[in-house]
């Protein structure tokens, strides 16, 4: 009996294959993008510190249902807006944020509709705390090793996603990782999808922080995401090809792409194609930005919003 439960909570939490029409979402106003686009958007991005809406800020049960219909929950290992890092990677996987990690489990389970939780995102990013190398290709130190990440992206994946504490203690067993102390609620498809999100090339470009290097392995991910933007030279859509290649399996998403000051709609036309013929593409989701006018907002570059309109808003469901 206890092999069989086991049995159905693993199955349950793997996620079905993508639909061939994305779904399509915004950081940013979501009205106002509506407004701009035509995109009527069905998930809305939001980034959170640690421990916001658990020990600061508006609760994570408040907070999360004003991104519906499909929430995309960012979280980072920093506190905001001061970006002091909070907790390493090492402490997470080793236990010692679990409280926040109820919190969100429970979140979840409360709003009981489909979200996205996206845990340290670009975590080959040296910008980020999480990130394992600085910007000039130095390992940080142990506590934010990538193995340390790897562990602390699965035990992430595997409390928010949850069940009754054997089951959950005996995945976190296979890891070498503590167990938990009580039962959680089971989100499982479609409440909850999981997206590893690192960028598609590191920066620092070093062999260690190569996107594969952060991979918890296929047991822990939903998604596969990539964020990329035209900053004013050549997107890297050969190094986001080859993500899409390494990941057969996953479903993939870009939780986050725009346009770094430039009109460009040459970058919204090659985004277009690439969905059209990478049927596994489950999410687009475009960086507006909080800041009307700001460096990201489609409305300050008129081209690429007339290509957003009739190529990309059409796409999505």
């Amino acid at each position: 009996m206890r092999r069989a439960l086991v049995l159905a909570l693993a199955m349950a939490v793997l996620a079905p294959p993508a639909s061939a029409r994305p779904y399509l979402g915004v950081l940013g106003q979501k009205s106002r993008f509506q407004a701009l686009t035509g995109q009527r958007s069905t998930v809305g991005h939001i980034i959170i510190g640690w421990n916001q809406g658990y020990r600061w800020g508006k609760p994570l049960a408040a907070l999360i249902p004003q991104y519906g219909p499909m929430p995309m929950v960012g979280i980072g290992t920093s506190s905001y807006p001061s970006k002091r890092e909070v907790i390493t990677p090492r402490s997470i996987a080793l236990g010692q944020g679990d409280a926040y990690l109820y919190a969100l489990n429970w979140a979840i389970s409360l709003w009981a509709r489909p979200v996205y939780l996206r845990p340290f995102g670009e975590m080959n990013g040296h910008w980020n705390t999480y990130c394992a190398y600085t910007a000039s290709g130095h390992a940080k130190g142990a506590s934010h090793s990538t193995a340390w990440f790897r562990k602390a992206f699965a035990r992430v994946y595997l409390l928010a996603h949850g069940g009754p504490a054997a089951f959950v203690n005996m995945q976190l067993g296979r890891l070498g990782l503590p167990p938990v102390r009580t039962d959680l609620a089971l989100n499982v498809y479609p409440t909850l999808r999981v997206i590893w999100n690192p960028q598609a090339e590191g920066s620092p470009n070093v062999p260690g922080n190569r996107p594969q290097a952060y991979y918890p392995g296929d047991r822990y991910v939903d998604v596969v995401g990539n964020d990329i933007y035209d900053i004013g030279f050549r997107p890297q859509w050969d190094a986001n090809e080859k993500l899409y290649r390494a990941h057969p399996s996953k479903p993939y998403a870009f939780p986050e792409w725009g346009l770094w000051g430039i009109d460009d709609p040459q970058f919204i036309r090659a985004m277009a194609k690439f969905v059209r013929s990478h049927r596994r593409v489950e999410l687009l989701s475009w960086f507006n930005g909080k800041a009307s006018g700001g460096t990201f907002d489609i409305a300050t570059k008129p081209r690429s919003r007339a290509a957003y309109r009739a190529l990309i808003t059409p796409l999505g469901r």
